[in-house]
């Protein structure tokens, strides 16, 4: 659906500038940005995708992945479509890079989706499988109506927002999983279309706004998988805390990026130990289905505290304040 969108200066020649996320995209009249969802009509900016449903699921929370927000608990996933980023390994390319002409899609209220959310005895409502800040309109008045409800809201994100609309959005998310996906600008601009310090700002904040938050770190052979960058990304994650959870994930070939193999599992091995050795108290390996490297443990006394196979989650070693029942180490964990 159209609504007039926020976060836009009015330009010369009915010109408009998009203030929501860094790229900033100048529009003439009838142009739509590089999200495919925000248009200028008439000198004004609007969003072409409110309320527009691509996919809506349950899942798991481990699967955003989020390890250490409500471990064990199902959330209502739902997504829009468009993105303002242009990764070649999308694994969600087909919701993410199209716009509104996509055919497979409904439009629900925002009170729908709660309703929706509630009926399915979800706790909360994620935001995911596209990049949600291309849904800003919608997302924050969906995370509205939930938080009014006694639900909790979930941000799954490429951190690509601009910090005005980012201050709003913390008012009423719970919980952030930003993908931090290289380590060096060239990175971004050869592969994502986008820059690395937005990215990195946007983690820095929802750090200092005192919300839960864990970073996802997908390597790809021959891109992002050399150990000196997994060893500077791991030394910035600790200059903000040690206590961040960090998922490096494994990559399989898909969408643009079919010209290289699934990552070694040697390779993410070896960046679980850089992280562990620059001092990050939780470091998890995805997509290589090996309970040992998705459990957590203690980092005080390595004493379990919850195990993980496919999905299942099962919490042993921890009290229900949140401490470590070995050894009382308070653990940085939403129960």
């Amino acid at each position: 659906m159209k609504a007039l969108a926020r976060y836009w200066t009015k330009l010369d020649k009915k010109k408009v500038r998009c203030e929501l996320c860094p790229h900033r995209c100048i529009l003439d009249d009838g142009q739509v940005g590089i999200c495919r969802v925000r248009k200028n009509i008439g000198g004004k900016l609007y969003t072409l995708n409110y309320g527009t449903v691509s996919s809506m699921a349950v899942d798991p929370i481990e699967k955003k992945p989020l390890f250490h927000f409500k471990p064990g608990s199902r959330i209502f996933s739902v997504s829009t479509v468009g993105c303002n980023l242009r990764c070649k390994h999308c694994q969600n390319w087909e919701i993410s890079q199209v716009g509104p002409e996509y055919p497979y899609t409904r439009d629900f209220k925002a009170s729908d989706i709660v309703k929706i959310a509630e009926e399915h005895g979800s706790e909360g409502i994620a935001f995911t499988y596209n990049e949600p800040t291309i849904w800003h309109e919608f997302s924050v008045e969906v995370a509205k109506i939930a938080k009014k409800k006694g639900m909790y809201n979930v941000y799954v994100t490429n951190g690509y927002i601009q910090e005005e609309p980012l201050r709003e959005l913390v008012n009423y998310i719970d919980a952030f999983n930003i993908d931090i996906k290289a380590f060096t600008n060239e990175f971004y601009i050869k592969i994502t279309g986008g820059t690395l310090q937005p990215v990195l700002r946007t983690a820095e904040f929802v750090h200092r706004a005192g919300k839960h938050l864990e970073l996802t770190y997908l390597i790809i052979p021959r891109l992002n998988d050399d150990p000196g960058e997994i060893r500077k990304f791991a030394e910035w994650v600790n200059s903000i805390s040690p206590k961040i959870p960090v998922h490096f994930s494994r990559f399989y070939p898909t969408y643009k990026l079919t010209d290289r193999k699934e990552t070694p599992l040697k390779t993410v091995h070896n960046a679980y130990k850089i992280a562990k050795d620059v001092g990050l108290e939780y470091v998890y390996l995805g997509n290589t289905w090996e309970p040992e490297y998705e459990s957590t443990y203690c980092p005080n006394c390595g004493n379990l505290l919850i195990k993980r196979e496919f999905y299942n989650t099962e919490i042993t070693g921890l009290t229900s304040d949140g401490r470590c029942n070995n050894c009382g180490k308070k653990i940085n964990i939403v129960l």
